[in-house]
């Protein structure tokens, strides 16, 4: 990597955003300069990087022309708000908040869709899918060399932090007004977080699903480039403050080889799998790691089409802001 970027990180001082700056540091990833950009209300504050601590600026101030790079990692209507001012200016753009058409910017998860960039032209606007989908994608995606998948099944377990650093709070203020015999009040969640699992995550439509659960259904489909895959999904909100976790079963054509199966995930570049008779948890294993961690492989009971599995990941750092500086690595030479 011998030529730099110059690089906004929009929504610098939410989880994700810390994250992606903590990740280009660590990837040494050659850049130029680095402007950190948040609302109003977040400007002024600082983020440490190589040593030193960056301001973060006003994102409603900034000159895009002054990057060749920016990373949206702040809300959807924030994306839409400025996307298209970045994008007028040259930049290169990577979202993370689902704020911009499928058409206008598709999901890359590197390892699996990075053919898809031969078909764009400059400035690029790409993006990355939300942290549920990146995991089952990355998971689901070797085995189709193997496996006719008919059907997904998904329960997944999100932890607080998909609701930004206000749901990490909530849990950490909510768990100390209890061990201390205090009434527990709801600002983030409809109701008490702490010590209790809620069945739903957002607000249902009148079919009674949630958008992150539309939302992660469309993305494996595009992910996955199966655009009529079956795919049925709960989100679940868990008392975990970092790393997500899922129950997945698979319906195939065909029974299902666990050999082949266990030889295909221990090969699949961003996996982990954990020998049999083992399983990888959020906190033991998951968080603050590079990887996706897959256990419990096991056909049906009674049905040898059925692959159940066990995954989990951190989804701030892999789910997200791994995979966003990993986009970003692809485009370094054609960028500049």
């Amino acid at each position: 990597m011998s030529q730099s970027l110059d690089i906004a990180v929009v929504g610098a001082t939410g989880t994700v955003g810390e994250t992606i700056v903590q990740i280009l540091e660590e990837r040494e990833f050659p850049l130029g300069t680095l402007n950190l950009l948040a609302s109003a209300e977040s400007a002024g504050h600082s983020v440490p990087f190589r040593g030193k601590n960056v301001r973060v600026r006003e994102v409603d101030e900034f000159d895009f022309g002054k990057v060749q790079l920016v990373f949206f990692a702040a809300g959807p209507a924030i994306t839409r708000s400025y996307a298209a001012r970045a994008t007028a200016a040259g930049c290169a753009v990577i979202d993370l908040s689902a704020g911009l058409a499928v058409t206008q910017a598709p999901n890359i998860i590197p390892q699996i869709n990075a053919v898809l960039l031969a078909n764009r032209v400059k400035p690029y606007q790409l993006a990355c899918p939300s942290p549920t989908a990146a995991a089952l994608a990355l998971v689901i995606a070797p085995l189709r060399r193997v496996l006719d998948v008919q059907r997904v099944s998904v329960t997944a377990c999100l932890a607080v932090s998909s609701q930004g650093r206000e749901g990490v709070t909530e849990l950490a203020r909510q768990t100390t007004e209890l061990l201390n015999i205090r009434p527990v009040e709801s600002k983030v969640f409809d109701r008490q977080m702490a010590f209790n699992v809620l069945a739903q995550v957002g607000t249902p439509d009148a079919d009674g699903h949630v958008p992150l659960e539309k939302r992660l259904v469309a993305e494996l489909r595009e992910l996955l480039a199966l655009p009529l895959l079956k795919v049925a999904v709960t989100c679940i909100q868990v008392p975990v403050f970092f790393g997500d976790s899922f129950s997945v079963s698979l319906q195939t054509a065909a029974p299902v080889d666990l050999a082949v199966i266990n030889a295909l995930l221990d090969e699949a570049d961003g996996i982990e799998l954990v020998e049999a008779g083992d399983y990888p948890t959020a906190v033991g294993d998951a968080v603050g790691q590079d990887a996706v961690y897959v256990g419990r492989l096991r056909q049906g009971i009674d049905d040898a089409c059925e692959l159940n599995l066990w995954i989990t990941s951190d989804n701030v750092r892999k789910g997200a802001a791994l995979n966003a500086v990993q986009v970003a690595e692809l485009l370094i030479k054609d960028v500049v």
